[in-house]
């Protein structure tokens, strides 16, 4: 078993997962679990520090989340990040109040005593760093043995410190791309300040999956879905370096797939993991029960529940499956339930949420606790080829998501064109290494334009490209505009039926990656 560095008890930040991230960065190992998990359980895990997480709630509601008080009587140092930290306030006897001046985004931080005289938890920080600050309370009155270590324009408390007992809060999120130097904050944490010293390797991890998936499939079978993307690949190849011949992979052809990915898959597939591949075409199924269909919720459930359907079809034609394996990943789980404390739902995934009643099997996700680039480093580990590996995400939903209103197959064929343009134009440029992720939307919004002496009224396509570590915050890419021009000005040439293109700028947040 791994030994667990650091426990993270959840509030329900959208951020929670980024703390676990950027620790496990440093080869830190920590797990989260929810904010109410009882201190023995904690303590089974034997860990050297606990972080509490922000949250949406306020201490002062009458529901407010609350930790098992034991925990600050473990021994061991805590750290508490915005609502973490205005619990720590108020259980060591501080309060907190609605501020009158909300604080979001970014704020300069002033680190009290520097350079001579700091806190261990701000070692080789800079001061005067920017930080991303998300909190309308704050604390008001400091506990007794607190000393403020940080300062910011609009939060005198931005940082506190409790050396003697080993406790410390942030006011700011340090764990967010945003804040510079968070990610030293965090080490300072877990090693200067818990003393861990162990090194968590991926593989380390991949050594205790396989086992595990040997010790939990036995010598029953495992029916596993196919997309081509690199989740379900690397679930493919840990599963078949775990138990070989008794998995049996399934690539389900939906029809919302990209310009000649099913070919690809299967070709990447026989080549590469050496495993019979079993094609299943299921594009009538799918696009019948989608007709009509416009909203993108609706549409990614029945997706998911016609998935299943074809899995459970392909899974009758085989003896003894007994499990059913996923790559579901922690963006997954955090955007669709609260799985660990009381976040907010963003938008469901179609492999998340366990399996209906009616469906006979057990779910395997050995991803499920790793972000995307955790993921290509285990497919590294695995041998699989860089190109598969390095390839950006595609959801699961595929091109369903990427057509505003319902789905058809006209809608699709053209938006195939165009984002078979905008990946070979970023590909023959050198951004698609650059970048995260790239796609066309099809926004079914007409306009009319002119093209030779002929006026025409046609649809427009959104193309978004944009950068991120994780997948958790993105911010559009800085494309250069001749790029920009070239992808446009093929798209419109190329592609009947569009005389329109716009490049969508947002970031995430507030925007999602995707738009439905």
């Amino acid at each position: 078993m791994t030994n667990v560095s650091i426990i993270v008890l959840d509030f329900g930040s959208q951020y929670t997962q980024l703390i676990a991230r950027r620790l496990r960065e440093d080869k830190i190992y920590c797990e989260i679990l929810p904010y109410h998990t009882k201190v023995e359980d904690i303590q089974a895990k034997n860990p050297k520090g606990i972080i509490l997480s922000g949250g949406p709630s306020s201490v002062y509601n009458e529901d407010a989340y609350e930790v098992d008080k034991d925990v600050y009587k473990m021994g061991i140092p805590v750290l508490g990040i915005c609502y973490g930290m205005q619990r720590i306030a108020v259980d060591f006897g501080g309060s907190v109040i609605r501020s009158d001046h909300h604080e979001y985004g970014k704020a300069e931080l002033d680190i009290v005593g520097y350079p001579d005289n700091i806190s261990a938890l701000f070692k080789d920080c800079d001061n005067h760093r920017i930080v991303w600050m998300s909190h309308s309370d704050r604390v008001e009155t400091l506990p007794d043995g607190f000393k403020v270590i940080a300062t910011s324009e609009n939060s005198p408390y931005a940082a506190i410190a409790n050396d003697e007992k080993r406790v410390y809060a942030l006011q700011f999120h340090p764990e967010v791309q945003h804040s510079e130097e968070g990610y030293l904050m965090l080490r300072n944490f877990a090693k200067n300040i818990c003393g861990v010293t162990e090194k968590w390797k991926m593989e380390h991890f991949l050594k205790q999956q396989i086992e595990s998936i040997r010790e939990r499939v036995g010598d029953a079978k495992v029916l596993c879905g196919l997309s081509g993307g690199v989740d379900s690949s690397v679930v493919a190849a840990m599963l078949y370096e775990a138990i070989g011949d008794q998995l049996i992979p399934v690539f389900v052809d939906n029809g919302l797939l990209r310009k000649g990915e099913r070919e690809q898959v299967e070709e990447v597939f026989k080549i590469n993991l050496k495993a019979p591949l079993i094609t299943v075409d299921a594009v009538d199924n799918f696009l019948g029960k989608l007709a009509g269909v416009s909203d993108p919720e609706q549409k990614r459930k029945i997706i998911g529940h016609t998935f299943i359907e074809e899995f459970e079809k392909e899974a009758k034609k085989h003896d003894g499956i007994k499990f059913l394996a996923q790559g579901t990943l922690y963006p997954d789980v955090i955007e669709s339930i609260s799985v660990n404390g009381p976040s907010e739902v963003i938008k469901s995934h179609h492999n998340v949420g366990g399996l209906p009643d009616w469906m006979d099997f057990e779910l395997i996700e050995p991803l499920r606790e790793l972000f995307k680039d955790e993921v290509r480093k285990i497919g590294f580990e695995l041998g699989l080829p860089e190109g598969m590996i390095n390839r950006h995400p595609f959801p699961g939903p595929g091109l369903a998501i990427r057509i505003m209103g319902d789905v058809n197959v006209p809608d699709l064929d053209l938006l195939r064109e165009a984002d078979v343009i905008l990946l070979d134009e970023l590909k023959a440029s050198g951004y698609y290494a650059k970048t995260w992720q790239a796609f066309a939307v099809l926004l079914n919004v007409k306009s009319v334009g002119v093209m030779g002496d002929n006026r025409t009224y046609d649809n427009t396509v959104c193309v978004r490209v944009v950068e991120a570590v994780d997948g958790m915050t993105a911010t559009f890419a800085h494309l250069p505009h001749d790029l920009l021009e070239r992808i446009s000005r093929r798209i419109i040439n190329e592609v009947d039926g569009i005389n329109r293109v716009v490049y969508d700028i947002s970031s995430k947040p507030p925007a999602t990656i995707e738009w439905e």
